[in-house]
Formats: C-alpha cells, sequence, structure tokens
C-alpha cells in the first residue's frame, strides 16, 4: 500500500478543486432548511457520471461533508436544522444566537465539525475492515436494544420535564407505525387514505416539527428574529478554539460516537447527534445549562454528526451496506463507476478506495477556511434580512425540502399538519425532539423486535434470543446506566451535600 502515491494523487490540482467545489456546494445546500445531505449527495450525484472513478468520489465525499456542517447554519440562526444531524445543534446553539453569541457558535461548529470530520475519516483509513466486522455481527436483536438505547435519551431531550419527554417519543412511535408494517405488511392506522399506506416520511415530519413552530412564531411575534447588541465580531476564531480545548475530551468521545454509530446501517448522524449530546449533558458537572447556550452541546452535536460521514463508508466500502441514506447514493454511484465493493476492494482497488479517503481527509480539512468564511457571511446576512422576506422564504425552502423527498404534495400536507400540531405541543412545554426521537427510532425497534421474536419463536430460545447475546447484553447495560446515572448522580450529590452540613454544624459547635 503506497499511501505517498494515494495522497499525492488526491492532492492533484484537478482533485483539490473537486474537493473545493464540492465542500461550497454542500455546506450551501445543506444550510437551507429542509434541504438534507441525501438530497445534495443526490442532486449532484449524475455530475460525477462522465469523471474518473476517485474524482468523481472524492467530490460525492466533499459534497456529502459540507452538507453536514452546512446544517449547523439555520439550526444556530434560524432554530431550524439544516440537515436531520444538526436537530441536537439547534438546542444551544440558538441560544448563543440571541443572546449574541452565534458568530461563535457557528466557529466552534465549524472547529468541531472538522475536528468529527478527520477522525472518522481516519478511522475509515486505519481500522475500516475490523470496524466493518463489528458492524457484521449485530443482528435483529442487536438493532432492537440499540434503539431502546436510544429511547433512554428522552430524559436529557425533554428540557427539565421528564414526563412530556416520554409522552412525546410515545407520540413519535406511534407515528412511526403508521402505514405498512415493516414486516407482515399490516395497514395500520390510514384512516382508509392512500397518501398514509406509506407511512409518515422523517424527513417531512423534522422539518414540520422544526420548522413550522418557528415560523409561526416569528409571524406572531413583533420582535426581529435576533437582536444583537454590540458589532459582530466575526470569526471569534481564538476564543472558540480556547472553548474546543477545555472540551477535548467532549470532542473526542463524541467522535468516536459518531464514527461507532455511523458504521451501524441505518443509524445515520442525527441519531449519533442525539446520543452524543445525552452523553454530554449526562457527564458534565452543570447539566442544567445544557438548552441554554451552552457550548459544550454544539460541539458534541458537530463532531459527532461529521464523523458519521467517515464511518458510516466503512460499511458501505467494505460490506456494501450503505451506513446512512446519503451512502446508500454513493453506493449507487460506485456501482455506476464499475467499483466492485466488499472485502476484496481494497486489494484489487486500492488506488481508487485510498486516493477517496485520502482525499475526504482533504475535503474535511478545507472545510475550515470554506466553513469560517461562509458562516461569517452567513451570520450577517440572516440579521440584515428583513423578517418579513426571511419567512417567506424559509417557508418556501421547506415546501421543496418535503416536496422533493418523493416528489409527492402528500408529504407538503403532512409536513404543514404535523407542523400545527407540534406548535401547538410546543406551547403547552412538548419540546419536538422526543417526538423526532421516537419517529426516527420506531422502524428500527420493530423490525429488530419482530425479527428477533420470529427467531427467537423458531430456535425455541426467545429468552435466549433477547438476553442471551454478549452485544445485547452490553447495549442493555449501557441502557440501564443512561437511565439511571441521573438518579444516582443527584442522591449521591445530596449524600455529599448532607455530610458537608453536619461536618459544618460540627465545627460550629
Amino acid at each position: 500500500m503506497d499511501l505517498v502515491a494515494y495522497a499525492l494523487a488526491a492532492l492533484s490540482a484537478g482533485n483539490l478543486a473537486l474537493a473545493l467545489v464540492g465542500v461550497v456546494a454542500g455546506t450551501v445546500i445543506g444550510a437551507m432548511p429542509g434541504l438534507t445531505a441525501t438530497m445534495a449527495v443526490a442532486v449532484l450525484v449524475p455530475f460525477t457520471f462522465t469523471m474518473e472513478p476517485a474524482p468523481a468520489l472524492i467530490m460525492l465525499g466533499a459534497i456529502y461533508t459540507g452538507a453536514i456542517y452546512g446544517g449547523a447554519y439555520s439550526a444556530v440562526l434560524l432554530n431550524t436544522p439544516g440537515t436531520p444531524s444538526a436537530i441536537a445543534t439547534t438546542f444551544d446553539g440558538y441560544p448563543m444566537a440571541k443572546r449574541g453569541d452565534g458568530d461563535l457558535a457557528i466557529t466552534l461548529a465549524c472547529l468541531a465539525s472538522v475536528f468529527g470530520g478527520l477522525v472518522g475519516a481516519i478511522c475509515l483509513l486505519l481500522v475500516a475492515p475490523p470496524l466493518a466486522e463489528v458492524a457484521l455481527a449485530f443482528g435483529p436483536v442487536e438493532y432492537f436494544w440499540l434503539a431502546i438505547l436510544g429511547l433512554t435519551l428522552v430524559a436529557a431531550l425533554s428540557e427539565g420535564d421528564a414526563w412530556k419527554g416520554v409522552v412525546g417519543a410515545c407520540l413519535g412511535l406511534l407515528l412511526s407505525m403508521i402505514g405498512s408494517a415493516i414486516i407482515g405488511g399490516d395497514i395500520r392506522y390510514t384512516q382508509d387514505t392512500q397518501f398514509l399506506l406509506g407511512g409518515i416520511g422523517v424527513v417531512p415530519a423534522l422539518i414540520g416539527l422544526f420548522c413550522i413552530p418557528v415560523l409561526i412564531d416569528l409571524v406572531i411575534s413583533r420582535d426581529e428574529h435576533l437582536r444583537i447588541e454590540g458589532k459582530v465580531a466575526g470569526f471569534r476564531l481564538g476564543e472558540a478554539v480556547r472553548i474546543a480545548l477545555a472540551n477535548k475530551v467532549n470532542l473526542v468521545r463524541s467522535s468516536g460516537i459518531g464514527t461507532l454509530i455511523g458504521m451501524l446501517p441505518g443509524a445515520g448522524g442525527s441519531i449519533a447527534a442525539l446520543v452524543a449530546y445525552s452523553e454530554t449533558r449526562r457527564t458534565s458537572g452543570d447539566p442544567e445549562s445544557f438548552g441554554k447556550g451552552n457550548p459544550a452541546g454544539i460541539i458534541a452535536s458537530e463532531s459527532s454528526n461529521n464523523a458519521t460521514v467517515g464511518g458510516g463508508f466503512i460499511p458501505t466500502l467494505v460490506l456494501g451496506i450503505p451506513g446512512t441514506p446519503a451512502d446508500a447514493v454513493v453506493l449507487g454511484a460506485l456501482l455506476v463507476q464499475g467499483i466492485k465493493i466488499g472485502p476484496a476492494l481494497f486489494n484489487e482497488q486500492g488506488a481508487i478506495a485510498y486516493t477517496f479517503i485520502i482525499g475526504l481527509l482533504v475535503a474535511t480539512v478545507l472545510m475550515l477556511p470554506v466553513g469560517l468564511v461562509l458562516g461569517r457571511y452567513a451570520y450577517g446576512s440572516i440579521i440584515a434580512v428583513p423578517k418579513a422576506l426571511l419567512v417567506p422564504a424559509i417557508a418556501f425552502l421547506t415546501i421543496i425540502g418535503s416536496y422533493a423527498i418523493q416528489n409527492n404534495i402528500d408529504d407538503v400536507i403532512v409536513m404543514f399538519g404535523i407542523g400545527v400540531i407540534g406548535w401547538v405541543l410546543n406551547c403547552y412545554g412538548f419540546a419536538p425532539a422526543p417526538i423526532v426521537l421516537g419517529l426516527i427510532l420506531g422502524p428500527l425497534a420493530e423490525q429488530g423486535f419482530v425479527q428477533a421474536w420470529m427467531i427467537g419463536s423458531a430456535t425455541d430460545n426467545l429468552l435466549g434470543m433477547y438476553f442471551g447475546r454478549p452485544i445485547s447484553l452490553a447495549i442493555i447495560a449501557v441502557a440501564l446506566l443512561t437511565l439511571l446515572y441521573p438518579t444516582i448522580s443527584r442522591r449521591l450529590h445530596e449524600r455529599k451535600a448532607r455530610r458537608a452540613a453536619r461536618r459544618t454544624t460540627r465545627e460550629t459547635h
């Protein structure tokens, strides 16, 4: 394996130009509410069919990684995630923007995205075959427990009211059951309508829950969308670097979470970001500050969702199993290019594979200057645009984003309907994040549970199927720890406070 030759090929003028164009195009598309990273790759993939395989893959990888980062812009400045993986970025990004730190939030998002993207790409370069074998060890029951683990994040996403978070997650699970059953094909809760047969799409529901309530609030409120006191400082790079260094453990942990979850087929950046955010909040000394503008929340979300880019390519390249929806589009492009996907890829077509991986590293590095420059202008532009123009523009993009997934006007109706319901629920303190979490994890949990039940029944080992596999037991242990940690931590803190009070009392007497 001649990495030097592959690096020189990736650093050629043509490939550098393609990586730069891809990062810029992906960032711009990802910044628009409702236009997902998958859509960015799908729209631009036909332009790569006439290219050589390695440059084509470099451009697609650059578009993908740029779009994942681009979602942070609207998440921070408009409280509407540009891509599904930027959901968790809204939690602390928008509160930072409202207090005048939007430029700092965007710079932090850029630094964290670059770090997470580099971790994911380096893991792809060094340990793709071993990590792919780990992903292959996941069966239906492991995916079921992984979904249950994801649902334990509700407590961290319910903004102080765990019961409302549980209700929201249950509502999301109910929404995920509408339409044709994943296994068996039973028709459920369609009210004899045709457009609900396919179920509630995740992207239209996500756009509705996160974008429509914001639009309604913008229309109702007489205030400007962002009030900035004083002059916008610009990059605030030095301050952002100091905050990132202070959160170095958070950066590494979240990037690792993103890489591992990215390599699990069907998981994706939205789940990775929510898991990383939850873990960061759980291990923080000040969990109450999350959701109110804590920079650690942005670092966790953005480093993890960009790490899924490299992580998702591991099963895509080695096993031919796409780790994320965008990887499925890239997989189609690989097949069009005549590339043989599988374990032999790195031996038979190593030049293409390694040139692409190094090109992905280069594109991630290029994201730093591109992200900082675009972020500065995006911040100033969003602030300067009058609300009378901003609201119709966002509304138009939400319609385009929900319609373009399947070219179906019914998705737009679903988006608006769920959005209005989400706004009403928001008024009563029900956050949208648990609902989206239930909607995303519902199909994963249902498919894993039913398949495991069928296998366990056929082998007469139902209990062992769910509780007798090592990976399943490890996931169950982590889920229990996630559920019980806040209670244990609170009791330990109370016990320590009582001891300190007794000590103080003895000293005063």
